[in-house]
């Protein structure tokens, strides 16, 4: 598995649990506001689209550092860059399970049939997933329609397999407005009405202007944190437990 960075612990990134994060390279969305361009394209020479090199941490590494850590860490948290880009990203979760850790993934949710597959092997214990804007906006992130819809699949997949599931949205202005919060939930509803009041939570995170994909996005001024409020109302209409993280 190609993995750009590690973060050898957080008690941020998996909620109740200390974890160890890993981030995998490459991801198929551009959002403009992303932090982590060094990794959005990285081959396997270790080159990245900004000129970076010796980006990738060899798996083996990775695995040895985490068997010293049984006992002292919880779990592990996957992300990126997208980690459903991985080809071997089953195979990783599986040597990880098999050391005791419990496994969060993050993921932009436009692979559902790799995480139908994770699902079926019980690999993943906590999933988060990015609802980026509007799913008719999706264009803005470099997606089409069909990946838009893939992530309603996708959430709803893991909604009826009883896994646990986050919701998150970034604040980005001119990405999202308070009135897309009113096609999230319209869309949401209609692909299932349980999504929704059985998340362990919806997350709104403020935008931070810094290191961002587009250089442009690092001028934006970032929503006032009443606009974080008035979201977070329109979704507790819905979501019995909304946070706006700090």
């Amino acid at each position: 598995m190609l993995i750009g960075g590690m973060q050898k612990f957080t008690s941020l990134d998996y909620p109740e649990k200390i974890a160890a994060t890993i981030f995998t390279v490459g991801c198929n969305f551009r959002c403009p506001y992303c932090h982590n361009g060094e990794i959005v394209e990285v081959d396997s020479a270790g080159m990245g689209e900004f000129g970076s090199e010796n980006v990738i941490i060899v798996e083996d590494e990775v695995l040895r550092f985490l068997e010293s850590r049984i006992g002292e860490l919880d779990g592990v948290c996957v992300t990126g860059g997208e980690p459903t880009l991985q080809k071997d990203l089953a195979e990783f979760m599986k040597k990880v399970k098999k050391m005791g850790f419990m496994v969060k993934l993050d993921t932009n949710g436009s692979n559902p049939d790799i995480i139908a597959g994770l699902i079926k092997e019980n690999l993943v214990d906590y999933f988060a997933i990015d609802i980026k804007t509007a799913f008719s906006k999706y264009r803005l992130l470099g997606a089409g329609p069909k990946q838009a819809e893939n992530v309603l699949e996708s959430v709803d997949m893991i909604t009826k397999s009883k896994a646990e599931l986050e919701l998150r949205t970034t604040m980005v202005p001119g990405i999202v407005s308070l009135l897309d919060f009113d096609e999230i939930t319209e869309k949401i509803n209609a692909k299932n009405g349980e999504i929704l009041p059985s998340l362990c939570r919806y997350a709104l995170q403020p935008f931070r202007p810094q290191k961002c994909l587009k250089k442009e996005f690092e001028q934006v001024e970032p929503y006032a944190p009443v606009i974080l409020e008035e979201a977070a109302f329109k979704l507790k209409k819905y979501c019995w437990k909304v946070n706006i993280l700090s």
